[in-house]
């Protein structure tokens, strides 16, 4: 495998010397989408008055413990100072903020998503459109997501020229991720479920259809590769496989992709394919293993190869979660994300009894269960683990929210909360090698969340958002209203 070196923000580099020209038609990014909640938002710039949010504790992203009665110097969209409330000059003229009581963190950090793959309770080639993906990347913003990694299912040149977008914008989550992806011909993802258009993903047979479809993306910019090995059973015993993409196929994919100096991120289920795709070259596993217990010959070939794993376990949760619990739809946090549709299908008793009745309740509680435990087992042994939900594949995994119940579940797991919060904020930008954010420490992007409490104390902390700031931009307030 290749093991390629870490360069500031090198998605971004590597991608300006491939991706086609092309321009954003400000025409697609008006309106809004009904199907993803939206909160009113005016276009801002980086404040020319340098901002001092003071005597606030900070979570600086790193394995240092939070620091109490801590100042945050903002100028321009860095942070340009950071040290004790008693102690830091700010220039004259600055802008000062009391956060007394308050908890500042690194804004939170997704390397698996998707956008303009749902609209409320709908999935299919139709929502891939601007509007549908704004909203989004609006939402995950709200929620302290503040850049998101879209790994496939889309479509070029929008794809592209959103992410150029949101390089340069404030208003919603900054956007990486993969044009198309590579999937197999009737088999993963399946297109009875996932109804993309044929333009959203590339289904090779033959290994030099597998080059092609690489070459391809590449040449559109893709920040990644990203290829689905998986049958699909998803643990249940009865379910039909679906077809499993052929060895020479993504042998294929990982040389020409390395070739390019293109990482490839790679959809699993099972621990023998996990096995097989890190000892062929992979670079991301972007799932959990959720079939059996991860063994000393997985942790040995993740760490030899540098290979970056991904849990996603709330992606599991998410299958039964709002059908065994309909309470949570009293939840302020979950309103602050929920769509009509989807709002309507959580209240409906037939549609959640349907639910926990369905093989697949059963068996992502067991997925839910053995990912936590290969999660703490790998993180014990020192794997490099990133963050992400999947968030945006299917109504269920909602943005911003999922990313909350991940926080939830990683600490269910054994970790502690800023342990979690490490993994999606400083150790999920090193994933992405954007070496601008994830941190707070002088010279990096003023991307960060301010709580009204302490996560240090509960997880549940993170739920509390007062503001959201991204490139030096206080760019949302409260999530729930007050």
């Amino acid at each position: 495998m290749i093991d390629h070196p870490p360069a500031p923000n090198s998605l971004v580099a590597a991608r300006s010397r491939r991706r086609r020209a092309g321009s954003l038609s400000l025409s697609l990014l008006a309106g809004a989408c009904a199907a993803i909640v939206m909160a009113p938002q005016g276009k801002a710039a980086p404040t020319s008055v340098p901002v001092l949010l003071e005597h606030v504790r900070v979570f600086d992203g790193t394995d240092a413990p939070e620091q109490e009665n801590m100042s945050v110097l903002v100028e321009g969209q860095t942070i340009a100072a950071i040290g004790h409330s008693r102690t830091l000059k700010a220039p004259k003229g600055t802008k000062r903020v009391n956060l007394s009581g308050k908890t500042l963190i690194p804004g939170l950090i997704s390397n698996h998503s998707h956008v303009g793959v749902v609209a409320g309770t709908s999935v299919g080639s139709e929502n891939f459109t601007a509007p549908v993906i704004k909203a989004a990347l609006d939402q995950y913003q709200r929620y302290g997501v503040t850049t998101v990694t879209a790994l496939g299912l889309t479509k070029s040149p929008l794809f592209d020229d959103l992410r150029k977008a949101q390089h340069a914008n404030t208003e919603g989550a900054d956007l990486f991720g993969v044009d198309q992806g590579i999937g197999v011909p009737g088999g993963m993802p399946p297109e009875g479920m996932v109804k993309v258009g044929k333009d959203q993903i590339f289904r090779p047979s033959t290994p030099a259809e597998a080059r092609q479809a690489v070459d391809t993306m590449v040449s559109e910019g893709t920040d990644l590769v990203k290829l689905w090995v998986d049958d699909f059973k998803n643990g249940v015993q009865s379910a039909k496989p679906l077809p499993v993409m052929k060895p020479e196929v993504w042998q294929a994919v990982m040389a020409e992709a390395h070739a390019k100096n293109v990482r490839v991120a790679v959809h699993i289920h099972d621990l023998a394919y996990a096995k097989k795709l890190v000892a062929a070259g992979a670079d991301i596993i972007a799932h959990g293993v959720r079939d059996e217990p991860v063994d000393d010959e997985l942790i040995g070939l993740l760490k030899s190869h540098n290979v970056w794993y991904v849990p996603t376990i709330s992606l599991d949760e998410a299958t039964y979660l709002f059908a065994e619990q309909p309470d949570l739809l009293n939840d302020p946090v979950l309103k602050a994300g929920l769509s009509e549709d989807l709002t309507r299908q959580f209240s409906d008793a037939a549609w959640r009894e349907k639910t926990v009745k369905s093989p697949m309740d059963a068996a992502s509680h067991k997925a839910v269960a053995m990912n936590q435990q290969n999660l703490l087992a790998l993180y014990k042994a020192g794997v490099n683990i990133g963050f992400g939900t999947d968030s945006g594949a299917a109504p269920v995994r909602i943005p911003g929210f999922a990313e909350h119940r991940e926080l939830r579940l990683l600490v269910d797991a054994g970790l502690t909360p800023l342990q979690a919060l490490r993994l999606a904020t400083s150790q999920a930008a090193s994933l992405l090698k954007l070496s601008d954010r994830g941190v707070i420490a002088p010279g990096k992007r003023a991307d960060f969340v301010i709580l009204d409490a302490d996560p240090a104390q509960n997880i549940a902390a993170v739920d509390q958002i007062a503001a959201v700031w991204r490139g030096g931009v206080r760019a949302t307030g409260p999530l729930v209203p007050r």
